[in-house]
């Protein structure tokens, strides 16, 4: 329950500093980055390009990290489209696309971190992010800036020099705080590792 609660808190602040980024007109990277960009193209909400963007990689997420954590993703992913989503109700405002970027990155760094630590992501890069960590060790902060940037590139050419500048600077604040929780997320995952390990272990040891 506790888990969840945490989950549930992470998709919170990552809708408030998603919220907060599209009213600054400042992109973010990753899949999420790619559905803003999906989204100011096609006018389609952006809750709903984020969950299809997302699709193709919960197969990697099954391989690699698991059942548990597939579908805490999905659920994350699914929440975090809806909360999004209730943006349209809120009454207009606009945000100074500095404060927006440093602002949103400092919510989105908790929210992706809080996650991270109770083996949940938003999909996409987060998941590619963790099976890198998972398999080889990989600083997750610095995966997801690197993923992010790639995003960034591609949206400088539609949102303009300014923007783009400001979307690096935000993912930099982004990447920077779950640098800061790499122990943590990692301790997670090995905690996680060893659980699935154990009912094996029982039963050869039952066995013989």
């Amino acid at each position: 329950m506790k888990r969840i609660l945490y989950i549930i808190l992470g998709c919170l602040l990552t809708s408030i500093g998603a919220v907060i980024l599209q009213h600054g007109e400042v992109m973010t990277g990753g899949t999420a980055g790619l559905s803003l960009l999906l989204s100011y193209a096609s006018d389609l909400p952006f809750g709903l390009v984020f969950f299809l963007v997302n699709v193709p990689f919960y197969v990697l997420s099954i391989i690699f990290m698991g059942w548990n954590f597939t579908v805490s993703t999905i659920l994350s992913v699914t929440l975090l489209s809806v909360m999004t989503g209730l943006d349209k109700w809120l009454p207009a405002f606009e945000i100074p696309m500095s404060v927006g970027a440093v602002v949103g990155g400092v919510f989105i760094g908790f929210g992706l971190s809080i996650m991270f630590m109770n083996r949940a992501s938003l999909g996409g890069s987060n998941i590619v992010a963790l099976i890198l960590q998972k398999k080889l060790g990989w600083n997750p902060g610095k995966l997801n800036f690197l993923f992010d940037f790639v995003v960034v590139l591609y949206g400088f050419y539609s949102i303009g020099v300014l923007n783009g500048a400001l979307s690096v600077l935000s993912i930099m604040v982004t990447s920077s705080i779950i640098s800061h929780f790499k122990q943590k997320i990692g301790a997670s995952n090995q905690s996680a590792k060893e659980k699935e390990a154990s009912p094996s272990v029982e039963g050869t040891v039952a066995t013989s």
